[in-house]
């Protein structure tokens, strides 16, 4: 009885497993390579001057539910990158020292070269993502900004406006680094420096090479 029972729970893991993955047969989840990517983004990463190194949940976007192109640009960070041939993925929040300062950072990695082509989606949600706006007096404009030598390919973004009637601005940054899509999102109130957003997106993709 205790054999069969254990033969059960393991058939109960590997379905959950694989079913994490979510794209079909080809998605799976390697509980090594999570661990990994855990460590990754929790063993004292070299970011600005003023984040804490101590990471905290993965970022949860303040301005509720947005429409299916700024979901597929800003889930990534938030450990919601795409699931066709996943095998692993982890994601946490950085707190800077400036008002409303967080850097929200998500590492996914994938099978054979899926990747290339989720950036290549992702790439057209984000120039399809023209605004995030509800009633509550969120008026978000977003902005395409080129960005070069930052991984293999990158794309970026800046939304800029006002969040429940507040000042808020954020960049959100996408690369490929070989297999892993290294997605960083950095908010603050009113205004962000970008040259600082750039030695964010910098200081995690060493992490991700690392």
């Amino acid at each position: 009885m205790k054999r069969g029972l254990r033969i059960i729970v393991c058939g109960l893991l590997a379905g959950a497993l694989a079913g994490c993955g979510g794209g079909g047969a080809e998605s799976f989840l390697d509980p090594h390579a999570v661990i990994q990517l855990r460590e990754v983004l929790n063993k004292g990463p070299s970011l600005p001057d003023g984040f804490s190194d101590r990471p905290g949940q993965a970022w949860q976007a303040p301005f509720g539910r947005v429409d299916k192109n700024c979901g597929a640009v800003l889930g990534p960070a938030g450990g919601r990158a795409p699931e066709r041939a996943l095998t692993a993925q982890a994601a946490v929040t950085y707190q800077g020292d400036r008002l409303g300062e967080q850097a929200a950072v998500g590492l996914a990695r994938y099978a054979g070269d899926e990747v290339e082509g989720h950036l290549d989606t992702i790439a057209k949600a984000l120039r399809a993502c023209h605004a995030v706006r509800s009633e509550d007096g969120t008026d978000l404009r977003l902005h395409v900004v080129p960005i070069a030598d930052t991984g293999d390919e990158a794309l970026a973004g800046q939304l800029r406006g006002r969040l429940n009637g507040y000042p808020y601005a954020l960049d959100v940054v996408l690369s490929r680094v070989e297999d892993t899509l290294v997605s960083v999102v950095h908010t603050g109130m009113s205004e962000i420096d970008p040259a600082r957003t750039r030695k964010l997106v910098d200081a995690v993709i060493g992490m991700a090479n690392a």
